[in-house]
């Protein structure tokens, strides 16, 4: 009875360090990408060449999914930005809202957290996917940059 404990406290043991190795072994990625007016598709309604803005972060796979942490920031937009989004898209092509960041409360320096799809995981890595700020004067968008991703 006693080695068949032994071997059963063994076995836990075990299992515990292998989960525990791979929660260690979990890497973590950095994406960022750089905003401006330039990017943006289509044009601005409204003119603000010297609109900008940065969105870094950093995003950890757990499986099928991944945890997101980011950061948005911008200046001298039109007015007030009205949301900002995760979309798909390669440089110069618009496309549909992957991931939202904010919506009615925008503001520079927002961070958050959101859970991704290997899918959206996997369109970061191929360069497929894009931020954009929107604003009052330009709804569909006032500057944009295409997100890199570095391990």
């Amino acid at each position: 009875m006693l080695g068949r404990i032994s071997r059963v406290t063994a076995g836990l043991a075990a299992g515990v360090l292998v989960v525990a190795g791979l929660a260690a072994g979990a890497t973590t990625y950095k994406v960022s990408a750089t905003l401006n007016a330039k990017q943006e598709i289509p044009k601005q309604v409204v003119k603000a060449p010297n609109a900008t803005g940065g969105f870094t972060g950093t995003y950890v796979e757990h499986g099928k999914s991944a945890t997101l942490k980011w950061k948005l920031t911008f200046s001298r937009l039109t007015g007030k930005a009205t949301q900002a989004h995760i979309h798909l898209g390669r440089a110069g092509a618009a496309g549909n809202v992957l991931v939202p960041l904010c919506a009615g409360n925008c503001r520079s320096g927002m961070t958050g957290t959101a859970t991704i799809s290997s899918k959206v995981v996997a369109q970061m890595e191929a360069g497929k996917t894009y931020v954009n700020v929107h604003t009052g004067k330009n709804p569909a968008g006032e500057i944009r940059g295409q997100v890199k991703v570095t391990g």
